[in-house]
């Protein structure tokens, strides 16, 4: 896909911000000779490696503040938590601003372009830190990974984020890689409707059925799970999901 014009909301930011950088620099620039910033999509999207770094085979943390991969999710997903912040289905005020102005296939091609990103094998396939959660409590969580409860009308994770629990093509994101802290404050996101998705809004329904002790027992199971090297988003899932979803359509 080619490089999309910089939309214009952009431009005049850049144009108001860049002459006032200019000044505040001139005395340094005076004694150096300028160089040309290349106007690459990766130029472009500086802001979101600062933080997300696509390259890592792990979330990151900047100023005490969690951000998670996204290199290497599925693009569908990407597109879709960056029109969600748009639309004020997440928030999070920093994400907010930067795709606030920006249109829909722009925000394909900023998703496109992470998606492609693979971390390396040897960063993916180190250990995670050993769970100190009790043994019943991880042997719960693998049971609703693997299997869910029948009687909470829950269905499995796998069934819908993959058997490898690596995602799904084109917009079911992977689990693995993922703090427990992290976890617990999305499932407590849905359940409280501070995060949504496109109705039905499949995780809210989940979220809703899972007690607390369960969110923290798939939490505690998932964080404790090795990244195999060869972790890709499945390019289609073996069954229809199990329950309508609005963001997976």
């Amino acid at each position: 896909m080619p490089l999309l014009p910089l939309p214009a909301p952009l431009r005049l930011a850049l144009s108001l911000v860049l002459p006032l950088l200019a000044c505040a620099a001139a005395p340094a620039a005076a004694s150096a000779p300028a160089q040309r910033v290349p106007d690459t999509l990766e130029q472009r999207l500086a802001p979101c490696i600062a933080c997300h770094a696509p390259k890592a085979g792990a979330g990151t943390s900047v100023g005490g503040v969690y951000f998670p991969r996204i290199a290497g999710k599925p693009a569908g997903y990407l597109y879709n938590q960056l029109v969600n912040f748009r639309e004020g289905r997440r928030g999070y005020p920093l994400m907010t601003w930067m795709v606030n102005h920006l249109p829909d296939p722009y925000l394909l091609e900023m998703a496109e372009y992470f998606a492609a990103q693979h971390p390396p094998a040897a960063i993916s396939t180190s250990a995670p830190a050993a769970s100190t959660a009790p043994a019943a409590v991880l042997a719960r969580g693998e049971r609703l990974v693997r299997h869910g409860d029948a009687s909470l009308k829950l269905p499995a994770c796998v069934a819908c984020h993959g058997q490898q629990l690596a995602g799904v093509a084109p917009a079911i994101p992977g689990l693995l890689n993922l703090p427990r802290d992290y976890v617990n404050a999305q499932f407590g996101a849905w359940r409280n409707k501070v995060r949504r998705a496109h109705a039905p809004d499949c995780m809210a329904t989940i979220a809703e059925r899972l007690a607390p002790g369960d969110v923290a027992a798939i939490s505690a199971w998932l964080a404790a799970q090795p990244t195999p090297p060869d972790a890709r988003p499945a390019e289609r899932l073996a069954q229809p999901l199990p329950m309508p979803c609005g963001s997976a359509p």
